[in-house]
């Protein structure tokens, strides 16, 4: 196997004196779609925010395309060309698309004005590679569907050369046709060499998204396995049980 874009060996953290992460180890590879998941509470989403700089982990490494990374927050993470999509997609909604793609890290002319022609020329490219179909540059993102809204989230990782992709339940609240859209975009990522973590409470969409699935319970982790490999009712029982059926065979 290549080296893995991202390992976190034995990685714990303590809110409390509880253990909301305990020893959990966890790998993903370029081209690569890993699904978390687990009941609230169950410890995926604090692992991720460890990966996202979010909180600092108490032990355990991360390891970012085989050398040892130091990351204490966001801004970490991204040196690492990690990005992090929320479900609330922390988007500008009275910006358009362009304006959001660059929030926070506008292109300027040489006078130093923001450069709104070469912004939207970048989104129009980006979006062309990421869905063809997007033709709603102009408007502000609050007129957008759900899907148009997680593309602009994504086409802003893209662009900052994200390597990791970090997905925190992106088709919630999307209707069919949207979750189709996104699972498109997902195809399309892998395509081009990212890695995925997907947080999601579907296991069905899971089972379609993902290469692999790791599922934790009470902060450990009860197992990973390639999709090929497991039924619905084998994750099922991993989320509820607490036991990896595939191990115990």
């Amino acid at each position: 196997m290549s080296t893995p874009l991202v390992e976190m060996k034995n990685v714990s953290i303590a809110f409390g004196g509880v253990h909301a992460v305990d020893d959990v180890s966890i790998e993903l590879h370029a081209g690569e779609v890993v699904g978390l998941l687990g009941h609230n509470g169950a410890g995926k989403s604090t692992l991720i925010k460890m990966l996202s700089g979010a909180y600092k982990m108490d032990s355990g490494e991360i390891w970012i395309e085989g050398e040892r990374a130091t990351i204490n927050s966001p801004a970490d993470s991204r040196d690492y060309n990690i990005e992090t999509i929320y479900q609330t997609l922390a988007l500008a909604d009275n910006l358009d698309a362009a304006s959001n793609l660059f929030l926070g890290r506008e292109l300027t002319t040489k006078l130093g004005f923001v450069d709104d022609g070469r912004m939207e020329a970048e989104t129009r490219k980006i979006m062309a590679r990421l869905n063809p179909n997007f033709k709603k540059l102009k408007e502000p993102v609050s007129a957008l569907s759900g899907g148009q809204r997680q593309s602009v989230a994504i086409a802003r990782a893209v662009y900052f050369n994200a390597k990791i992709l970090i997905m925190d339940e992106p088709t919630a609240a999307l209707g069919v046709h949207e979750t189709a859209m996104v699972a498109e975009l997902i195809g399309e990522l892998k395509k081009q060499g990212l890695g995925i973590f997907l947080i999601s409470h579907d296991t069905r969409e899971m089972m379609d998204l993902c290469d692999r699935v790791s599922v934790m319970k009470n902060g450990k982790m009860v197992g990973t396995e390639r999709v090929e490999d497991v039924t619905e009712d084998d994750i099922l029982s991993m989320i509820i049980l607490g036991k990896n059926p595939k191990a115990a065979a």
